[in-house]
């Protein structure tokens, strides 16, 4: 996960350096055929989610436009367990 910080003023310039925060694994779909997806991780300030593309026309068009740096993703109901505000405080993920 990257975010930007560190802002330094230099006159009116604003300049930011790069950081990499750290991802801590929450859990992955212990019912899942495709290798461990979907996957949640915490990185301290959001959760990071892997999981299934929603490419349907009809599930898209309810949905509306998604702007090309983002994208939506399914993931089941039963993965809310790694959530910590939901579940066991993230512990015990596979």
């Amino acid at each position: 996960m990257t975010a930007y910080g560190g802002a330094g003023q230099t006159g009116h310039t604003l300049r930011r350096r790069k950081v990499t925060m750290a991802l801590q694994f929450l859990g992955k779909d212990p019912e899942s055929e495709y290798n461990g997806s979907p996957t949640v991780w915490d990185d301290g300030d959001c959760y990071v989610i892997q999981g299934w593309r929603i490419t349907d026309p009809g599930a898209l068009a309810q949905i509306g436009t998604v702007p090309a740096h983002e994208t939506v993703i399914r993931l089941p109901k039963r993965m809310m367990q790694f959530f910590r505000e939901v579940g066991n405080d993230g512990a015990g993920g596979l």
